[in-house]
């Protein structure tokens, strides 16, 4: 069993920028794609962005529209952690972060009940 722990959320103000880690040991030898979702009240949980973990030959990377440009995700295979770069942060991103693994490949890449894997999450808020 694998044990994802995120930390980096915090409070920021419109514009600025937090960089998520998700701690993940062992994950090249057990996921195949490695994501960010948040949670926001009243709202289900969504896709943010995605890594392929699963080749030999570089990673794909996937994310929602409304992120897209702004969020970075990447991996650090020798440190088993993945990261979230949010950039030019909005209200609307303020949210639980979370971290997650599919050990296949999961339907679509921001399919929740895709992923076997979820830590307990992250809070950001941006607000001014």
């Amino acid at each position: 069993h694998m044990q994802l722990l995120e930390s980096g959320g915090g409070s920021v103000q419109p514009g600025g920028s937090l960089r998520l880690s998700c701690a993940a040991p062992g994950y090249t030898k057990r996921v195949v794609y490695m994501a960010w979702f948040r949670a926001t009240p009243g709202k289900v949980r969504e896709g943010v962005a995605a890594i392929y973990t699963g080749g030999t030959g570089g990673s794909y990377t996937y994310y929602a529209d409304s992120v897209s440009g702004r969020f970075r995700v990447s991996q650090d295979n020798a440190k088993d952690m993945v990261y979230l770069q949010l950039n030019t942060l909005k209200p609307e991103d303020t949210g639980m972060y979370y971290c997650a693994g599919a050990s296949d490949f999961p339907g679509t890449w921001d399919r929740v009940t895709g992923y076997d894997y979820w830590g307990p999450g992250t809070q950001v808020i941006v607000s001014s």
